[in-house]
């Protein structure tokens, strides 16, 4: 997975294998800075996750797609327990963004900076 900040967006570039797990095979994620309403590194709450459609689910291991929740409708990439991202978002098609990511803590600064 490779984030990078374009201008006023950012991109959420996926690579092969993350696409295939995910079903979203022609998906690059193109995100205006402004419809990033709050970024964390805590835990996300997988309670009230009801329907995965499409994606790939190994409980523990992985969650990966698009999964609908009484939050609305939520992106996940999550593998193991740690090193999470979450984007909350307005005026997108998705409500939500949850990401595994090594360097989580850095891009939650670094966006943080730019929502501001």
């Amino acid at each position: 997975m490779n984030l990078q900040i374009e201008g006023d967006r950012l991109k959420i570039n996926l690579s092969f294998l993350e696409k295939l797990l995910t079903l979203q095979f022609n998906n690059t994620f193109e995100i205006p800075l402004e419809h990033i309403e709050r970024v964390s590194t805590e835990k996300p709450s997988a309670s009230g996750l009801k329907y995965r459609m499409p994606g790939t689910e190994i409980p523990g291991l992985i969650a990966a797609g698009t999964y609908y929740s009484d939050r609305g409708r939520e992106f996940w990439y999550v593998t193991g327990d740690r090193h999470y991202l979450l984007l909350d978002l307005k005026e997108e098609f998705y409500q939500k963004i949850v990401l595994t990511l090594e360097q989580n803590e850095t891009w939650a600064e670094r966006l943080s900076t730019q929502i501001c």
